[in-house]
């Protein structure tokens, strides 16, 4: 043992020497704790960066629609009884109200990375016999590659919409039997058709929206769909997606329009993300439980066993501080060589579950990326909590009699 050791590690260290068996045990079972918190946090980590990439890429985070109409009195209370017959006005296609100044207004508010009109409503898709009904989306390109990156979905052809082009999804392609450079009709329910030439072909991740989404140029799907110089949406993206709901309240105080976040629109998926956010803490909570009591139950343990001499260090002279430092450095040490052969095994973990895991064709089913971060938050839990756990041994140990403890 090295001379230049403080008194307090050189007997921490014999303590655990002499009980070797139960500190294999306990560094042992704390290394298992801290494989599985950070083989379970990288591999929910990743799964929900998939499921979450997969669902935003091909959506808005906030859209703004026109305010809704208000219904109107069908026919009024003459007879004074305070009741009257209200109709619903039609929900046609309408346009938002002066839309290029709501849409500088709204790309003035924080928070907002991009802005971006669109038209959108249902139409008809024909080539041959084939018809499929579709969504039609009408965009910018530019301003819309911000929001949804269509480039990096093309599967075939480009990402290119002049006045009489058309994107198509593969699904739609395969149902029509359409390729790039074929025609299509696209009609819509005014009767207005437009012959359109197909450019690209994407592929969103959906297979409903491969089959039923369009896009074309907004100046054509205006004129389609009889909203000349209008917009039917404002398409936005923020800087934090899971702010999207504050951000879309704020958006419809200011601008008195409807603003839906994709956490309104897909609460059962946002409810999914936050069960899984609180089942990873579970499982981090349990263990890291799991693993204080056992390096508690060891150290009270060995404070029983090692009575005699804790009695013979304070009749030497040591102090009930030192005698508790003892205790409180077994529990950091066992922490800290569990953590450190547990991020080892943890990485073990995530290495072969990267080269088991994967599609088909060979790729990997959804990424992982093995942050250095997490081995370092997890040794240090690890060591914080073993030196915790060692908190009401020491104490129990610094309060025996020396006397009483020599005598047994």
């Amino acid at each position: 043992m090295s001379p230049w050791l403080p008194f307090e590690w050189i007997a921490a260290l014999r303590f655990m020497r002499e009980g070797r068996t139960q500190t294999t045990l306990i560094v042992t079972g704390v290394a298992l704790g801290v494989g599985v918190i950070v083989f379970m946090s990288a591999l929910l980590t990743g799964l929900r960066a998939n499921i979450f990439q997969r669902t935003l890429s091909a959506l808005p985070q906030i859209v703004v629609l026109p305010a809704d109409r208000v219904a109107r009195p069908l026919r009024g209370d003459a007879a004074g009884t305070g009741a009257v017959l209200l109709q619903a006005q039609a929900q046609r296609l309408r346009s938002l109200d002066q839309w290029q100044s709501v849409r500088e207004r709204i790309a003035r508010m924080p928070g907002l990375l991009a802005v971006t009109p669109v038209v959108n409503g249902p139409g008809f898709a024909v080539r041959g016999e084939a018809t499929r009904a579709v969504a039609v989306i009408g965009i910018e390109p530019e301003s819309y590659e911000k929001i949804i990156p269509l480039s990096q979905k093309i599967v075939a052809g480009r990402l290119r919409l002049g006045s009489a082009e058309i994107l198509i999804g593969t699904e739609l392609a395969r149902v029509l039997g359409a390729g790039i450079g074929d025609k299509l009709r696209l009609s819509s329910a005014s009767g207005v058709v437009e012959v359109l030439s197909i450019t690209g072909i994407f592929d969103l991740g959906s297979k409903p929206a491969n089959e039923r989404n369009v896009y074309i140029a907004l100046h054509t799907a205006q004129g389609l769909l009889d909203l000349v110089g209008g917009v039917s949406s404002l398409d936005i993206d923020v800087s934090d997606p899971f702010a999207a709901e504050v951000v879309a309240q704020a958006i419809q105080a200011d601008t008195g329009l409807n603003a839906e976040s994709w956490i309104k629109t897909n609460a059962q998926f946002f409810t999914a993300l936050a069960a899984q956010t609180l089942a990873n803490t579970l499982i981090r909570f349990f263990v890291a439980l799991t693993a204080a009591l056992g390096i508690s139950s060891v150290l009270v343990v060995s404070v029983v066993q090692k009575s005699r001499e804790i009695g013979i260090l304070r009749a030497m002279g040591a102090s009930r501080e030192q005698v508790q430092r003892i205790f409180l450095i077994q529990g950091g040490v066992m922490g800290l060589g569990g953590s450190v052969l547990g991020c080892l095994l943890g990485w073990l973990f995530l290495v072969a579950w990267r080269g088991m895991a994967r599609n088909p064709d060979g790729t990997l089913l959804f990424s992982i990326d093995i942050e250095p971060s997490l081995f370092a938050l997890a040794a240090a839990g690890a060591t914080v909590i073993g030196t915790l756990a060692a908190v009401v041994p020491s104490r129990r140990a610094a309060r025996l009699d020396p006397v009483e403890a020599i005598r047994g």
